[in-house]
């Protein structure tokens, strides 16, 4: 969520035209995120989020939207586009497609406890199981074939000693999911990218909750298990050196599987998953580092921290997946 392409006041009135919203009461960018540019809107009727998008087309875009509009629907607390007058809730702003959806309540938690760790966990499963009735189906596009198409541009580029590491990974995933255990592993549509700051949260009364589930732009169909992994890797890791914070890590599986209790298959391939989520965001903030795009807001990202955390989760992985086994319900 970055501004990548601005938009003046002008070209936000001529664009909100299409819409029953009222007058623009406040308009300023995100400076969050590397993909799309995104802006907060507050009209008379309430509060929005504009997104321009950088990399995905008109094509590509319905999955995500119908995706969101489905669970929000279903009670998911996710942005649901907004149709303007023709019904349709893609767009073109700038000559970019892009929609506007519901503004959720709640702030990004960057230094979570065990209880925000269990609110997440507990709605993460909710997800997981609302999107098995969502019928469109498309791959995660930063799976697996995506880290074969992008690895062998990195590799001339690395250390000796984290190329060595990089092919090794890419080997260990590219046999398992080969493996006859891998198409028993349950799965849907996934966020695949549920981060600290992809998380609103409200702290009530009776502690804190979900308040939205935000950015859905890497949503693909996946294996829930990783999906989970993507989540405690970033939530219930120790930011110094990516080791798990285990009172985290255990508030957060076990509310996940208080709501939907992990298989045998998934617990046995949990040590694979987290190193697959940690080998899939050093894949691609690789990518982005090697391949930066001019924005007037933006925060890098860097890939050391995800190479840091690969070689943690080679290290673990009894640890890892007893800890999964324990708190199943």
């Amino acid at each position: 969520m970055a501004v990548f392409t601005p938009v003046s006041p002008n070209q936000l009135e001529h664009f909100l035209a299409a819409y029953d919203l009222g007058p623009v009461q406040d308009f300023r960018g995100i400076d969050s995120g590397i993909e799309n540019t995104n802006y907060f809107v507050s009209t008379a009727a309430g509060d929005y989020v504009l997104t321009l998008f950088e990399r995905l087309s008109p094509d590509q875009l319905p999955y995500y939207l119908n995706l969101m509009h489905h669970l929000a629907d279903v009670g998911v607390p996710c942005p649901n586009p907004l149709a303007a007058r023709d019904g349709q809730t893609l767009q073109t702003l700038n000559d970019k497609p892009a929609a506007l959806v519901t503004r959720l309540p709640g702030e990004a938690q960057m230094h979570p406890q065990p209880e925000h760790c269990a609110a997440v966990g507990e709605a993460l499963a909710h997800m997981h199981l609302a999107a098995r009735s969502y019928t469109t189906r498309q791959p995660n596009l930063r799976g697996l074939s995506w880290w074969r198409e992008t690895v062998p541009g990195l590799l001339p580029r690395l250390p000796v000693r984290s190329r060595g590491v990089l092919e090794q990974e890419m080997a260990v995933q590219s046999t398992f999911a080969s493996s006859a255990a891998y198409p028993e592993l349950p799965g849907s549509a996934v966020h695949a990218d549920l981060f600290r700051d992809n998380i609103l949260i409200v702290e009530g009364e009776h502690g804190p909750k979900v308040g939205g589930i935000i950015d859905f732009y890497f949503a693909g169909h996946d294996t829930w298990v990783f999906d989970l992994a993507v989540t405690v890797n970033d939530w219930c890791t120790r930011d110094s050196d990516c080791s798990f914070d285990q009172l985290r890590l255990y508030a957060m599986l076990q509310a996940y599987q208080r709501v939907r209790p992990v298989s045998r298959q998934e617990q046995s391939a949990w040590p694979y998953a987290l190193r697959a989520a940690a080998l899939r965001f050093w894949i691609s903030r690789l990518h982005d580092a090697f391949a930066p795009r001019p924005a007037e807001m933006i925060t890098p990202k860097n890939p050391g921290h995800f190479e840091q955390m690969l070689l943690s989760r080679r290290q673990d992985a009894l640890q890892a997946g007893q800890a999964l086994t324990q708190t199943q319900s």
